[in-house]
């Protein structure tokens, strides 16, 4: 079990709601959503927002939580069939047919690239064996995140009822499921190639969010339409160090406000690039000394912030009691994990600062002389 070690402990009391009031100078942009936020996507900071607490269906942007869970589950790369039932469901598809052999792997893409329809099911039954079953997975990480107004009825996003969330809330969910680097990197890709089907053969994927090729840094995340939920779309995008998530919620003009909303928040944050502690160890055992240095790759960590200060960052070291020698420089030996106002922002790898090398082994027993070989000879002698 890791052991956390409190470095810098007082932090700032003030909260996130009463610091994102500090709004800057730059002109609010005026966006058509029912429902909109915009997020630091490393504080987690309300940048801008528009009845962004108001649960609302979210479609398709649904798939999010489906494809993190999926991800999360194991055994991305192993082969199955498809269940055929599953796949039956109307809507937006990734090309399923009955017999189909996938992977986890491809469903994922099939999730967030064409927002099949049939991933989501697909994938659902092969984890819990059901949609249902699926769906309580799914409420039970949303009670995790913390995310009160959050219920899902369907993996797909397919309107059940009670299904829907809040715009702010799928933004937690979004900057959560970012922090999975496999979900980043497949979400990023205005297509892939994947191999699927009976037998499988290569095919491409297209990706649904044209915010990817529209606004300069867009990585990510998420489209959605049904005709209950309207257009929504969840997306991701950094520039210069900063990094902000949008979510737009029964919007008609979603890619425009997304970008009308960027350039409003890449104004009004900052960005701060905080000094990591310079001098971190680790108790090491069997070695000539009891502590060992540690280093992070980089010295400074960037965090975008609206109003924030290196004064709200603090650090805690999550490591074992201690390591055993030998140790080689540039060896992971810790993490430090990095949080704003109480809220982690992320965690660095720490490394060995130098070689460890073990004490020397302890002296060998002295060989026996000729007198003492003979007497234990004739001990062994006498004893039979």
């Amino acid at each position: 079990m890791k052991r956390l070690i409190s470095i810098f402990a007082a932090f700032a009391a003030v909260s996130f709601g009463v610091r994102s009031l500090c709004a800057a100078s730059a002109e609010k942009p005026d966006v058509s959503a029912k429902a909109a936020v915009l997020i630091s996507a490393d504080t987690g900071e309300v940048i801008y927002s528009l009845n962004c607490n108001e649960k609302l269906p979210m479609a398709s942007t649904t798939k999010i939580m489906t494809t993190l869970l999926c991800l999360e589950s194991g055994g991305l790369y192993d082969e199955f069939v498809v269940d055929s039932d599953a796949i039956k469901v109307e809507g937006s598809s990734m090309g399923l047919c009955e017999g189909d052999i996938v992977t986890k792997y491809a469903l994922c893409c099939g999730m967030l690239l064409p927002s099949g329809n049939d991933a989501a099911n697909a994938a659902a039954v092969r984890i819990a064996g059901s949609t249902e079953a699926f769906a309580e997975l799914m409420n039970e990480r949303a009670r995790e995140m913390g995310l009160t107004k959050t219920f899902f009825v369907t993996p797909s996003g397919l309107e059940g009822e009670g299904h829907g969330s809040s715009a702010y809330e799928m933004a937690v969910l979004a900057r959560e499921a970012l922090g999975n680097e496999m979900f980043r990197s497949i979400c990023s890709q205005q297509s892939i190639k994947l191999e699927f089907g009976a037998p499988p053969y290569e095919r491409w994927l297209k990706n649904t969010n044209k915010l990817l090729s529209m606004y300069d840094g867009v990585y990510g995340v998420k489209t959605g339409f049904t005709d209950e939920a309207g257009r929504c779309l969840v997306s991701a995008c950094e520039r210069g160090g900063k990094d902000l998530i949008c979510v737009t919620l029964n919007d008609r003009n979603d890619w425009n406000d997304h970008i009308a909303m960027y350039d409003y928040g890449f104004d009004t944050v900052r960005r701060l690039d905080v000094q990591l502690p310079a001098e971190l160890s680790v108790d090491i055992v069997g070695s000539s000394s009891d502590k060992l240095p540690l280093i992070a790759e980089k010295p400074v960590f960037p965090v975008t912030s609206l109003t924030g200060s290196e004064d709200d960052i603090t650090y805690t070291l999550l490591s074992p009691p201690f390591v055993y020698a030998p140790v080689h420089k540039g060896d992971i030996a810790a993490e430090l994990r990095v949080s704003f106002m109480g809220r982690e922002v992320g965690t660095i790898p720490l490394y060995a600062a130098e070689d460890m090398e073990a004490s020397a082994e302890m002296p060998k027993k002295p060989k026996k002389g000729t007198f003492a070989k003979l007497k234990e000879k004739l001990g062994s002698m006498f004893s039979r």
